[in-house]
Parts: structure tokens; sequence; C-alpha cells
């Protein structure tokens, strides 16, 4: 797949493609179907298959301030993306100038003239240029004097409603892993590299691997049944502690987590952490026998929840 990032110009066996067009934050169901609905179209006219997504996503142009909410960072988002089968994939830097842009100008500049698409396909909610004035519903129009042809994709429902960023963000806030999972189409994962730490778990036997969660949404805080997918491709089941640990001062958030069974180097690697399955919250304990205990009977538990 060809990442085609920060503006640069579009090669030209790209040019024509048919174009899913979205944030993608968290690759989930739904936009799996838009995506998904776009390659189609690519495959059936014999043309490229094009993703468009945003970064920094817009939410983090207009507000700044907001609390970490990431599902996905843009690395995993394009690898996802990179997994369904797309030719290239295309990085717009949502900034002042974007923001700028009315739906009309976007419309041109962007999916006509860089771009040169030939069919455009959205989520059914998809909003676009400046105070979203552009909507999914407006583009076949914007198409039609633009050279190119658009649809938006209906929502993808479950018993409970539409398949959203929104409700996994609220499925994890509740330590709810496999129903994220379950709208995700896979568990939820953190991917980034391994810090340092204090090394206080190695003084006991149970070496973790630590990371800062950065631009991550943050999942309930506690003990979970995690999976581990080291950089040499292995995957090996795990405990994970994600939150402050209260035990220690001064308080640092961490996703710490330790892989029974294994050693090796992974400072500095780049690791991937799935969250399965929480198992309790945070406990503050009387020292570090008492912590080892707990770890052991964590692992236990995160056996029986991953059935190994």
């Amino acid at each position: 797949m060809h990442i085609v990032d920060g503006g640069e110009a579009l090669p030209a066996g790209l040019r024509g493609g048919a174009l899913a067009l979205g944030n993608f934050d968290g690759v989930h169901r739904g936009h799996q179907a838009v995506i998904g609905a776009a390659l189609a179209h690519a495959r059936t006219s014999g043309r490229p298959g094009l993703v468009a997504t945003f970064d920094p996503h817009p939410s983090c142009h207009f507000r700044p301030d907001t609390p970490p909410f990431a599902l996905t960072t843009l690395r995993q988002k394009l690898s996802l993306i990179k997994e369904l089968g797309a030719d290239g994939a295309i990085v717009i830097p949502f900034d002042a100038a974007l923001a700028g842009l009315s739906a009309e100008a976007f419309a041109r500049e962007w999916l006509a003239c860089r771009l040169g698409v030939s069919h455009v396909v959205t989520g059914y909610d998809f909003t676009f240029g400046q105070g979203r004035s552009g909507s999914a519903a407006q583009l076949p129009a914007l198409g039609l004097a633009h050279g190119f042809t658009a649809e938006a994709v209906a929502p993808v429902s479950d018993a409970l409603g539409v398949v959203s960023s929104t409700r996994i963000r609220a499925a994890l806030v509740a330590g709810e892993m496999a129903v994220a999972a379950d709208l995700l189409g896979r568990p939820f994962a953190v991917e980034m590299p391994v810090i340092h730490g204090d090394k206080r778990g190695r003084s006991i036997g149970v070496p973790t691997a630590n990371q800062q969660l950065g631009p991550y949404l943050r999942p309930r805080y506690g003990v979970y049944a995690s999976r581990v997918r080291l950089p040499d491709g292995g995957i090996r089941p795990a405990v994970s502690n994600l939150g402050i640990r209260p035990m220690f001062d001064p308080p640092q958030e961490l996703l710490e987590t330790w892989i029974p069974d294994w050693s090796g180097h992974l400072y500095g690697e780049m690791l991937t952490v799935e969250l399965i399955a929480w198992l309790r919250g945070e406990l503050a304990l009387d020292g570090l026998e008492a912590l080892k205990a707990q770890i052991e009977r964590d692992w236990i538990a995160a056996r029986d929840a991953l059935g190994v």
C-alpha cells in the first residue's frame, strides 16, 4: 500500500481511484463497511482503491485541550487500512487552512484536483467543509460538478444501535472489553514503544514491559487479561496493569505488562498489547511480596479469561 502523507502529490498510478473518505478512528465495523464499499467499487471498475483520513483528528484542531480520546494511532490506522486491501492511503493534514475551506472548495481542491478521484464513499453522517457545512447527502451534487460520483454507506447496527466510535469509547471506559471488541471487529490494542521503568517488577521475578498511552483514550484503570504481539510476530498471553500504581510514589500512569515464561529485550521496541478482559481494579498492597502474590493470582484469572 502506498501512503501519501502531508499533502504530497498523489502518484499518477493512483489517480482516478475510488476513495473511502473519513476520520476512521478505530477502523471499526462501520468504518470497514465504508472502506469495503470503496474497494469493491474500485475492483469492479478496474481502478485503484484508496482511503483518505485526516491527521490530526479535527477535534484536536478545534479543541486542543480535549483529553486523549483516540482508539488508534495513525500508524495503527494505516496498518489496519492496509490489511483491508487498499492500494493507497492519503493522510490529509487537518490545519487552519483545511478547516477554512468551504465544502465546495474541499470537493474541488482536494477530491477533484489533488486526488483526481472517480468515486467517493463516505459514512451516512460524514460532514466536511468550514463549519461542517457539507454533508454526505451533498457530495453527489458536488461530484457531478467536479467529475466524480459519490455514495454514502448506511450505518452498521447491532441490537443496541449504530456501531460508532462513541459506543466503543463508552465500553472501554466501563471496562467492557468484549463489547468494544465486538464493535471494533477485533480487541482494543495499545501500540506504543516500550520505555524504561523503575524495574521493581524485575526485583520480584515479574519483569514488565512499560508503555505510556499517549493519544489513546484511557480504558478503565485496573488489571487486564491481555495478549501481546511481539516485534518478531509472536503472540503471547499476558497480564497487564493500567493505571497510576497506587503503591508507589509519585503516581505515574503506565500500562505495565508481564509476559510469563518469556524473556527478551523490548526497550524501545513497538509493542502491541491487546486488552482482552478487565479483571479487577487497582489495589494498594502491603509491600512487594504481597504484590508478587497478587500478580500470580491475576495470572491465574487471566489464563482463565484467555482460555490458555
